[in-house]
């Protein structure tokens, strides 16, 4: 199916659609496993109606854009950075919504990759004679929606490996120390990282040793899932993520580990699932099954060389600091990977710098 159009966006274009991002990214860490759309609609170039797509259940950002916009929908051109739906899922198909409401134009930013709706949406809209156009800065739309494409064309999660250290390649002291590493801006943008994603994952070394909240710090108006990896459960018995009044704690674990502690961690409205297998992918495919979709890693060198080998990290977000600690056995952020030269090692691509106060922010995507 020929999906494009001979069709040339205008400035104005790519700026309504832009505004399509912005509204979707209102919704960032609400949605899974639903993606983040946003939707704008216009009359000549007057904005008479936006809306995007607030969590699961509730109505796609068409409806909400075309609700504002009233009758002055009829005849008009509407941006959505996703493929309007074609099929009845929680809600109605959004093509019919647009028929309905007489819009005589359709761009869209990019084709939804669901096989339930690719290319039929845009199918339905030219059947009923809308015009549709494809392709309105795509790179942005998938950017925005990389995790929900990657849980479609792959039936995992995104992950993403963050992590800070040292201009020496160092997450910690040889004590174990590591308050703080990075700048409070630093630490605030990982807060703001927390807040679109699903779930955050740590091990037990990072439980034992940080005793961290891993939420928002009140950047956010959510938390992500917190999510403990423990072969053993050999944890205290007492720490912040135990503390799960307003954020969800689940704990990964091999089966009939440490039962006594298991039932403690129950009575305190901790949840623990059980494994044959300790392992990322296995602990991935669990959260794919829950709805999850972007997931952070923010474990220690141990779990984080696993993660990789798993092939289940994606993205690397590394935050350096202008700091020299030493130490032979001061820990490092990636542990053994099993590569022996240089010529094997893991390149990233599409990278991207950020200074941040005086740390340097470094991401990019695993191939």
């Amino acid at each position: 199916m020929n999906l494009s159009t001979e069709f040339e966006p205008t400035s104005f274009d790519r700026e309504m659609m832009q505004r399509c991002l912005q509204l979707a990214a209102k919704a960032s860490g609400k949605t899974s496993p639903n993606p983040l759309v946003g939707s704008v609609v216009v009359r000549g170039k007057i904005v008479v109606g936006e809306g995007f797509h607030p969590e699961v259940g509730k109505p796609h950002a068409e409806v909400f854009a075309l609700r504002e916009a009233g009758e002055k929908a009829r005849g008009a051109t509407i941006y959505v950075s996703l493929e309007p739906c074609n099929h009845y899922g929680r809600t109605p198909p959004c093509t019919e919504a647009l028929i309905a409401a007489g819009v005589s134009k359709v761009i869209v930013g990019m084709v939804d990759p669901d096989p339930r709706v690719s290319g039929g949406g845009i199918a339905r809209l030219r059947d009923a004679g809308i015009e549709v156009v494809v392709g309105v800065e795509e790179a942005a739309c998938r950017q925005l929606n990389e995790a929900f494409i990657h849980r479609i064309l792959y039936r995992l999660p995104f992950g993403i490996l963050k992590y800070a250290m040292t201009l020496d390649g160092k997450i910690a002291a040889t004590s174990g120390h590591s308050a703080w590493v990075t700048t409070k801006a630093s630490r605030q943008r990982v807060h703001q990282l927390r807040s679109t994603c699903d779930a955050v994952i740590i091990g037990g070394n990072t439980v034992r040793r940080d005793n961290p909240q891993l939420t928002t710090h009140g950047i956010g108006d959510r938390n992500p899932l917190r999510v403990v990896m423990s072969r053993y459960l050999d944890l205290p018995a007492d720490c912040n993520l135990w503390n799960t009044d307003t954020v969800p704690t689940v704990i990964f674990t091999q089966k009939d580990s440490n039962q006594q502690l298991q039932q403690q961690l129950k009575d305190k409205g901790v949840e623990i699932s059980e494994l044959a297998s300790l392992t990322p992918k296995l602990v991935m495919k669990q959260l794919y099954d829950r709805g999850l979709s972007k997931i952070l890693w923010e474990c220690g060198g141990t779990l984080a060389a696993k993660a990789i080998a798993d092939g289940v990290i994606q993205k690397v977000m590394a935050f350096i600091a202008p700091k020299i600690i030493g130490g032979e056995t001061a820990p490092s952020p990636v542990g053994d990977l099993n590569l022996t030269k240089m010529t094997d090692a893991l390149q990233l691509e599409r990278i991207k710098l950020q200074a941040i106060d005086s740390d340097i922010l470094i991401e990019g995507y695993l191939k």
